[in-house]
């Protein structure tokens, strides 16, 4: 294998991280726009428009790595299978929470109520990316994918 190979090799783990990293800071982004309090219709476009980007970036991303990911993984590694059937739970369970979040949204909830799917889906995130990023990184630093960044990792 060449240093170039490896070096793609390595990066699908590197990749993942930053996806992560990238969607945590929408996340914050989303709430400190919530928690900033500012009333009025330019606040509310504004919360929307932060919700809306985080919702699909998160949303992408679990999609790509269902379609994409997922069965590269579970081609060169079966033993994975179970695991990689606990991600996919997650991430209906984060589809659902986000089609909440949407709802309320679109229904100009009270800023409490935001906060609380908000917080909600911070959990449910983080908890999904710690075991996502514990069970998968040693083996995407090895996964022999030739498909682009953001086919495997969603579009962001």
């Amino acid at each position: 294998m060449t240093e170039r190979e490896t070096t793609r090799l390595v990066a699908w783990s590197q990749e993942l991280r930053r996806v992560h990293s990238r969607l945590r800071e929408a996340l914050s982004v989303t709430r400190d726009s919530l928690a900033d309090g500012t009333s009025g219709e330019a606040a509310t476009r504004e919360l929307l428009l932060y919700c809306h980007g985080f919702c699909t970036a998160l949303d992408g991303h679990h999609q790509s790595e269902d379609r994409t990911l997922f069965p590269a993984v579970a081609a060169a590694h079966p033993e994975l299978r179970p695991v990689l059937r606990s991600l996919e739970q997650d991430h209906s369970m984060i589809a659902h929470l986000l089609g909440s979040l949407r709802d309320a949204v679109d229904r100009a909830a009270p800023p409490e109520e935001l906060d609380h799917h908000l917080e909600g889906i911070a959990a449910i995130m983080e908890n999904h990316f710690r075991y996502e990023e514990r069970q998968l990184l040693a083996v995407l630093e090895t996964l022999e994918l030739t498909a682009a960044p953001g086919e495997a990792l969603g579009p962001i």
